[in-house]
């Protein structure tokens, strides 16, 4: 029989464990705090279960929260296991939340401004769409080839830095022990033929339009010293590295 009533909770200020009747306990701290814990056994070893703080967790809903962890019981189930996996899962992150992490971590070291706007632009564009709102556990690896198909083959340079950016997402991932394997990894690679790196060449200029060209350069906004070592580089065959370098 129930040993508690709603008023008495209320009133209850002596420390200690305060029960209820079928396991369930009102605990009263030194410091005055209170909160409900229920006493069970779960495969022969008696397991004690915080049910929430008094009273925002009053009489009435404790006994339900306490009924409800004896049915799982009786159907072979750990109700304390299934709280701490709950607890697990909600801690888990969406693939958005897990790129902003893994975005802010690397760009401290990236000197570049215009990879470091490209590396989110890409998985904005391409990924985000379709896995920026699933949990990093869930995520497939048909849901990273539903990313990188319509572009494989396509748009080349373009479906390798999505593929390493979603990689690097879910490395960040498995460091903090949300995700177990990376699906972005070797384990898709047969399901995406093989492409050639390709180098893209400049145009080169024939030499009968070497003098226009050059006076393009003058019309220019740049600077005196940016046309001087255009013209330099045009007359000498030098490379732009040494050009630029150069010192007196």
């Amino acid at each position: 029989m129930p040993k508690l009533t709603a008023a008495k909770a209320k009133a209850l200020a002596t420390p200690g464990m305060h029960g209820d009747g079928e396991g369930l306990y009102l605990s009263v701290s030194r410091g005055g705090s209170r909160s409900w814990v229920q006493r069970i056994s779960v495969d022969g070893r008696r397991r004690e279960i915080g049910l929430g703080p008094f009273p925002a967790i009053g009489l009435a809903q404790a006994r339900i929260l306490a009924a409800a962890n004896r049915i799982a019981v009786a159907e072979g189930r750990d109700p304390l296991a299934e709280k701490h996996e709950a607890k697990r899962k909600a801690a888990i992150p969406t693939f958005r939340q897990a790129a902003e992490h893994t975005f802010e971590a690397n760009k401290p070291r990236w000197r570049n401004g215009k990879h470091t706007v490209s590396w989110w632009q890409t998985l904005e564009r391409h990924a985000l769409p379709i896995l920026g709102d699933m949990p990093v556990d869930r995520i497939g690896r048909e849901d990273v080839l539903q990313v990188l198909t319509p572009i494989w083959g396509v748009r080349m340079e373009t479906a390798r830095r999505v593929r390493q950016r979603v990689r690097t997402v879910l490395r960040w991932c498995m460091a903090h022990g949300y995700v177990d394997d990376n699906v972005a990894g070797e384990a898709i690679d047969g399901a995406l033929p093989p492409m050639p790196r390709l180098k893209a060449h400049l145009r080169s200029l024939p030499y009968q339009e070497v003098a226009e060209a050059l006076a393009t350069v003058d019309a220019c906004g740049a600077t005196m010293a940016s046309k001087l070592c255009q013209r330099f580089l045009v007359l000498t065959a030098a490379r732009s590295g040494e050009a630029r370098g150069a010192t007196w």
